[in-house]
């Protein structure tokens, strides 16, 4: 990517990060913070002012727009490039100040006047980046590079489509969701006739070369614990205890059943928290795997440790209401393998060395896959993500676009 590029991918996404998107799981809004609103509104601005058709935001706050082929032919396929503007709720992502760390020393990175550090021990791959240009946060907030940095390389690659005609590419459709990091991205996603995409991807990964094929399946239960409250001064032999008896509960959870001990293709089993009193309490459990009969083993679990805890404290009441939140992204992607192949292609014709990965979590390509549409996730450069210690090599930032730009001339050659 030429100089040009490399200014303006840094200089959007230092525009972006400091615009306050933090999403809320407590609001019943759609988005959930009306915030989500001033960044969208950037956004929509950029696009029209580069002359994107069909530049539209619903009711629910997706960002959608076109840039049509400049090749001749009515069944080119259109390839679509999606990244959401909320940030992390857990960590604040008000008045970011980012750092802008130019001709890096290859050293601990001290972040702002906090007294913490990016320290080398705990990234190793800072190394990596010396001499180069490194971006934090100033340690009071997170970066927001989760996925501000997607965000920025998506509004550059079109930018450069735009101002390079020769390089040639069929329909290209962008889309910008709000809530991702509170599960909610897809929710108001228009229909997917009415998108018109036959293959899109994510930009919302970590380390340059990243390709993620596979997500884990996911679930949601519900805990939900009956007591039974009497004065306290009067409670023996009467009272059951609804917050100890989650206490209870929670001490079952086998050591190696829970998120902090697992790694690779291990599920889990992730109490969130306890909210409640002496007479109900309610648990809410993440539960992962990535096999479809994997979850039924864990929700299965969930259900045997609920009866045991029952048994301990007689005249309790437990039931578990699980609701589906996604499935493994591969299930989907298989029924397209180009969607790989092409993604694996473009990282080599960038210069990018491309690392296919499984991941840990999920995006909001794993409901669009099921849903119809097969949407794998590429780096977006990121590290630290939901954290103070958050940070992005610029390194990254422009490979990203230069992948972009090669994955849209790449389905130029396809016709369906």
């Amino acid at each position: 990517m030429n100089d040009q590029v490399k200014r303006a991918v840094l200089e959007r996404f230092l525009s972006y990060v400091k615009v306050w998107t933090q999403s809320d799981e407590a609001s019943k809004t759609s988005p959930s913070t009306e915030r989500q609103w001033d960044l969208l509104n950037m956004l929509k601005a950029e696009l029209n002012q580069m002359g994107l058709q069909d530049v539209t935001a619903n009711d629910g706050g997706v960002l959608t727009a076109l840039l049509p082929a400049n090749v001749a032919g009515n069944d080119l396929p259109v390839v679509a490039f999606l990244a959401h503007v909320d940030t992390y709720p857990g960590t604040s992502g008000k008045d970011v100040k980012p750092q802008v760390i130019n001709d890096y020393d290859g050293k601990d990175i001290l972040l702002g006047g906090t007294g913490k550090y990016i320290s080398l021990e705990d990234n190793p791959d800072l190394a990596d980046y010396a001499g180069e240009t490194v971006i934090s946060s100033d340690g009071t907030t997170l970066l927001g590079a989760d996925d501000k940095a997607g965000v920025a390389e998506i509004m550059t690659m079109l930018e450069y489509l735009v101002q390079h005609p020769e390089v040639k590419h069929g329909p290209v459709k962008v889309a910008f969701t709000p809530d991702e990091e509170i599960g909610r991205g897809t929710d108001n996603f228009p229909s997917l006739e009415k998108f018109g995409a036959h293959v899109a991807y994510t930009v919302d990964g970590g380390r340059e070369g990243e390709v993620e094929d596979e997500t884990f399946s996911a679930d949601s239960a519900t805990v939900t614990i009956l007591g039974k409250d009497v004065h306290p001064g009067y409670a023996k032999g009467k009272m059951v205890n609804a917050v100890r008896v989650a206490s209870h509960l929670i001490s079952l959870f086998p050591e190696e059943s829970l998120p902090e001990t697992t790694s690779g293709r291990e599920g889990y089993l992730h109490p969130l928290g306890v909210t409640g009193d002496v007479n109900k309490v309610t648990l809410p459990v993440l539960v992962r795997d990535f096999e479809l009969d994997g979850l039924k083993r864990w929700e299965e679990l969930l259900e045997s440790l609920c009866q045991q805890a029952m048994k301990s404290f007689p005249g309790s009441e437990i039931s578990v209401a699980v609701q589906h939140s996604y499935k493994n992204m591969k299930y989907y992607l298989d029924k397209e393998p180009r969607a790989i192949e092409f993604a694996m292609e473009a990282m080599r014709c960038a210069g990018v060395k491309p690392d296919l990965q499984s991941i840990r979590g999920g995006t909001d390509g794993s409901r669009l896959s099921e849903m119809g549409l097969p949407t794998p996730n590429l780096f977006a450069g990121g590290r630290n993500f939901h954290s103070v210690n958050e940070w992005v090599p610029h390194r990254a930032l422009y490979q990203s676009v230069a992948v972009l730009v090669e994955l849209a001339k790449l389905w130029t050659d396809v016709r369906i």
